[in-house]
């Protein structure tokens, strides 16, 4: 465990500078006798002296006090300016994109692309999960900047809206609501559901059910999309995603239809999240200005 505090490096600092206890203490606003004590104990702690005392004398920097002066005013120096918000952060070396895994086929690979041409001299890496991984891993600082729905983040994330998304209804091509011009929330409550297995995604899709009073049976809950875009085609029931490729057949093959959601309150905001309110490093805004450019619509 460290001894020493920014307030004893202080200590130290001012006493060089000054020359003498008597004019640090005022400098520091501390009383000459806590002063003298205080410089006392880190001098034991170091095991060295730091000053020269001679009587009637200004006190005089050891070599090794010396030495300690400078690195001292340096981290003091960094302690000041980690304080300061409007202080220019250095640049990041590294950054490490994370996408929604249904997002990751169409937006992932149009973002790393731009990245890496405007940003150079940066290692770029990237990883795809759910909704509460991604969190995570923002929170933890394992991901820099995140491409996802606005969903499960409070008020310690700072998202920028990239575009809007509207769900769609999945169905077989025999299915009743196959040939339905329009397709509302109210149309899809008496049908089996097929939801995501993120438990995210579920809830944000049965409590838009919720909302309009209605009360749908879930029949399946898909660990992936091509799952449950499988499962639709088979007629397992109506599958209910606002990602996925615009083909019309599953992986297997079997025909699909898909259908677009109008219920307004459905649409979701697609945004590029980060954990913190504060300044950016500079690699990060420059990393969400570009992937911004590439993808905002």
């Amino acid at each position: 465990m460290l001894y020493l505090t920014l307030r004893h490096y202080e200590y130290v600092v001012a006493i060089g500078h000054e020359g003498g206890l008597s004019a640090a203490a005022n400098q520091l606003n501390v009383s000459q006798p806590a002063l003298s004590v205080a410089l006392n104990r880190i001098e034991a702690h170091l095991g060295y002296a730091l000053f020269v005392r001679r009587r009637g004398a200004n006190m005089t920097l050891t070599p090794q006090g010396r030495a300690f002066v400078a690195r001292a005013d340096a981290l003091l120096a960094q302690a000041k300016q980690l304080e300061d918000p409007n202080h220019p952060h250095p640049a990041a070396t590294t950054l490490t994109l994370g996408c929604f895994v249904d997002l990751a086929p169409v937006l992932l690979a149009p973002a790393l692309s731009a990245l890496r041409v405007a940003l150079p001299q940066v290692t770029i890496t990237y990883r795809t999960d759910g909704f509460e991984s991604l969190i995570a891993g923002l929170l933890k600082g394992h991901i820099d900047l995140a491409l996802t729905y606005d969903l499960g983040m409070d008020a310690g994330f700072d998202r920028h809206t990239l575009f809007h998304a509207s769900p769609f209804a999945l169905v077989a091509p025999d299915y009743p609501l196959a040939a339905s011009p329009r397709i509302e929330l109210s149309d899809l409550a008496n049908f089996p559901l097929i939801l995501s297995e993120e438990g995210l995604s579920a809830q944000h899709i049965l409590g838009l059910f919720r909302h309009r009073n209605l009360f749908p049976t879930v029949a399946h809950r898909a660990a992936s999309l091509e799952i449950m875009r499988s499962l639709a085609a088979h007629g397992e029931g109506v599958g209910i995603s606002y990602s996925g490729p615009s083909t019309d057949t599953s992986y297997d093959g079997s025909p699909l239809v898909r259908l677009p959601i109008l219920t307004p309150e459905t649409r979701e905001p697609v945004v590029l999240a980060r954990h913190g309110t504060g300044p950016e490093n500079p690699t990060i805004t420059e990393a969400r200005k570009t992937i911004s450019a590439v993808l905002k619509r």
